[in-house]
């Protein structure tokens, strides 16, 4: 599989540190959000997402967010539904997307994953675009860090079982699954 890093805007979080000493890539963590929940973002760079991920959301706009205060969370992507990815944090670096969790008899999945945002909900289907998106992006990763092999892809809701349930029933993983073995033949 030959894949060139698709296009991204860079938008630098502070919520974000470094790896762990010797620490390598092997888990790619697929996630949904969406501010207020169910609500898309007709701009990206001034929704209530990237405003979460950036640092500066306020609080006090929705209802919804006074469980936000003070949180410092972040992914490595996020993927919006018209398709554009904005890289929050670089590749190399720990992002804060998982919390507590734990894969394959290991704790701590942020210290080895990388995390990408769909913007969604688990249940209102992804675009098209989003797929596409998502299917280059991990086709980049999986030549980047060879660790992250299909069994090593994930859904939130399989490293916090019972405290997160994204990206939902929403997400074709059949679809974007039989893209990755495809994508890896050829």
């Amino acid at each position: 599989m030959s894949a060139k890093p698709p296009a991204m805007l860079t938008r630098p979080s502070p919520h974000c540190d470094a790896r762990p000493d010797a620490e390598s890539i092997s888990l790619l963590v697929i996630h949904n959000i969406s501010l207020p929940a169910g609500q898309f973002a007709a701009i990206p760079e001034q929704s209530f997402v990237d405003a979460l991920f950036m640092g500066n959301l306020d609080c006090t706009a929705h209802s919804s967010f006074t469980g936000l205060q003070g949180l410092r969370v972040s992914a490595h992507c996020v993927i919006w539904r018209d398709g554009r990815i904005f890289n929050y944090v670089p590749f190399a670096r720990r992002a804060w997307h998982a919390g507590v969790s734990q894969f394959d008899g290991r704790e701590r999945c942020n210290d080895f994953s990388i995390g990408i945002e769909l913007e969604g909900t688990d249940n209102l289907p992804y675009t098209e675009q989003q797929y596409q998106s998502l299917i280059t992006l991990t086709g980049f990763l999986m030549q980047q860090y060879p660790a992250i092999t299909p069994d090593r892809i994930v859904g939130h809701c399989d490293i916090a079982p019972g405290r997160k349930t994204d990206p939902g029933i929403a997400f074709d993983w059949m679809r974007y699954r039989n893209a990755i073995a495809h994508a890896i033949r050829v």
